[in-house]
């Protein structure tokens, strides 16, 4: 059990932060959602019933999907893609998708290579872009979860002010939508920028996402 811990201690910290932060959330959300409840001469809502609703759903699925948007771009963008300096970049000659040789697929594979690794055509094509295209996949699932908890919670504010409620592709042009949307991409895009540009420059010792911290500024393509 402690080698388990060990060996999968990223995974589960953050696991475990991202469980406790969602409930943070859900506790906090509940308590702003009532405060908008009694404000507007409603009776509060139970944690059970806020969980279930619209207004939980659509603030969690914007978050998702802007982090899906954030990993699809960067995992797609690094192929193409360098920052000199930075060790979330290749080295600047291994723009691309690179050889067979160099990525260990086909007859280049080893004895403990996935078996999709060294198998042919479709199937080595799907696992040679499945981190990708299953980053993608949830994104546009997340996008889809918030557009429609989102119109429904939309539309809960429509009843209260008396107002029609609108279809859910009328709430994909409303300004609600694409505020949601674009305030938490534009942050986790300059995040990611951020961390390219900074990383040329800073250090921190023993992570695997900075250079060794005697490496030159130059040094790209580098991990500690």
């Amino acid at each position: 059990m402690k080698s388990f811990l060990r060996d999968n201690s990223l995974g589960l910290v953050f696991g475990l932060l991202f469980l406790l932060v969602l409930a943070g959330q859900a506790i906090a959300g509940q308590a702003d959602f009532n405060d908008r409840q009694l404000t507007d001469g409603l009776p509060p809502v139970p944690l059970g019933r806020y969980l279930t609703s619209a207004s939980f759903a659509a603030d969690v699925a914007e978050n998702w999907q802007s982090e899906y948007l954030q990993f699809f771009l960067f995992i797609y963008g690094t192929v193409w893609l360098v920052q000199k300096g930075s060790p979330e970049s290749k080295s600047l000659d291994e723009i691309g998708r690179e050889s067979d040789e160099k990525q260990k697929v086909g007859r280049y594979a080893g004895p403990d290579a996935p078996a999709w690794a060294r198998a042919g055509g479709l199937r080595r094509t799907l696992f040679s872009n499945s981190l990708g295209l299953v980053m993608g996949l949830i994104f546009v699932a997340s996008w889809y979860a918030q557009s429609v908890a989102g119109v429904a919670a939309f539309n809960e504010g429509q009843l209260g002010d008396l107002q029609d409620p609108v279809s859910w592709s009328q709430y994909l042009a409303e300004p609600d939508f694409w505020n949601r949307t674009l305030q938490n991409w534009q942050s986790e895009l300059l995040a990611v920028a951020s961390m390219a540009i900074l990383a040329i420059f800073l250090r921190q010792r023993g992570s695997s996402q900075s250079k060794p911290v005697g490496s030159a500024h130059s040094a790209t393509g580098v991990e500690g």
